[in-house]
């Protein structure tokens, strides 16, 4: 039903445009990341394979934006997606929020997510590490040197609790 709703809500025009932004700077990239993060790891996950609280009981359920059915979608539908979001779904829309250059490099970063590089992957990490809240769980905590120290001796680690403010 998402998918259709997908196919079905973006208008043939918009199908056809093309990313002015696919040739990216890291300064492009390193934003595109914070943004994403901040704005959109809390459903789709770091990696958008939306393996979160909040994306796996959306329903319908948000796509893995590093699946075929995502990654087939032309620039100018991925674009039109995240500008206008999806009825009946709880993919919302972001033109009033964020500028066109933001979303375009949102597209570049959707591309970016099947092919995550270690390295890209720990900037996420790291971005989400920084942003707080629920997502800087599923990014984990680096592990500082007396930690692995510890385990390397056999030493329990302390746990961490977290309180969830609603």
């Amino acid at each position: 039903m998402a998918q259709n709703a997908r196919k079905i809500a973006t208008p043939a025009d918009a199908k056809t445009l093309k990313n002015p932004r696919q040739q990216q700077t890291n300064e492009m990239i390193a934003e595109a990341d914070e943004h994403f993060v901040e704005h959109c790891g809390i459903c789709h996950g770091i990696d958008g394979r939306g393996d979160t609280l909040i994306g796996k009981n959306l329903y319908p359920k948000v796509p893995d934006m590093s699946a075929a059915d995502t990654q087939q979608l032309s620039d100018g539908e991925l674009y039109y997606i995240i500008g206008n979001g999806i009825r009946l779904t709880g993919m919302p829309a972001w033109r009033f929020e964020d500028k066109p250059e933001a979303i375009w490099d949102l597209v570049s970063l959707i591309r970016r997510l099947p092919k995550l590089s270690p390295e890209e992957l720990q900037r996420l990490q790291k971005a989400a590490r920084e942003a707080g809240g629920e997502l800087s769980e599923q990014a984990g905590e680096p592990e500082k040197k007396e930690d692995s120290q510890a385990s390397k001796e056999g030493e329990a680690k302390p746990k961490h609790t977290h309180i969830h403010k609603h």
